[in-house]
C-alpha cells in the first residue's frame, strides 16, 4: 500500500513529571517487546512514531484500510502480553486533564494541513 493511501491518526498523552520515570519510559521504547510490535503490525498499522517534550507525548500512526481503532482496542484487551505492557507503561504515564476515566491516549483532531491551504 502506498503511503498516501494510509490513514493517519494522532494521539496525545502525558508522562508523570518525574525525570527518572521519563528516562525509563524512553528506555522501554528503545526495546519494545516483540509481541507488542507484532500486535501493532497485525492490526494494520504500517508506521507508528512517538515524540516527547517535557511530560507530553505525541504519537502518530499510519494505518492501512483494514485498520480499525475499535478492532485494535478489542484485540489489545484480549492479548495478555499487550495488557502486561500497558500496565507497565501506566507506571510512567498519566491521562491528559479532562480525559475520561480509563482512557490513555487521546485521539487528536487535525486543524491544519499545509497541503490543503
Amino acid at each position: 500500500m502506498k503511503v498516501d493511501q494510509l490513514k493517519k491518526y494522532c494521539f496525545a498523552l502525558d508522562l508523570k513529571d518525574d525525570t527518572e520515570k521519563i528516562n525509563a519510559y524512553i528506555a522501554h521504547h528503545k526495546k519494545v517487546w516483540p509481541e507488542i510490535l507484532n500486535s501493532i503490525r497485525e492490526a494494520g498499522i504500517e508506521n507508528a512514531e512517538i515524540y516527547h517534550t517535557g511530560t507530553r507525548l505525541f504519537m502518530t500512526i499510519e494505518a492501512n484500510a483494514q485498520f480499525s481503532l475499535e478492532k485494535k482496542a478489542k484485540s489489545d484487551a484480549e492479548n495478555p502480553k499487550v495488557q502486561q505492557w500497558e500496565l507497565l507503561m501506566w507506571e510512567y504515564q498519566q491521562a491528559l486533564p479532562g480525559t475520561p476515566s480509563g482512557t490513555k491516549w487521546v485521539l487528536m483532531d487535525k486543524i491544519f494541513d499545509l497541503n490543503t491551504n
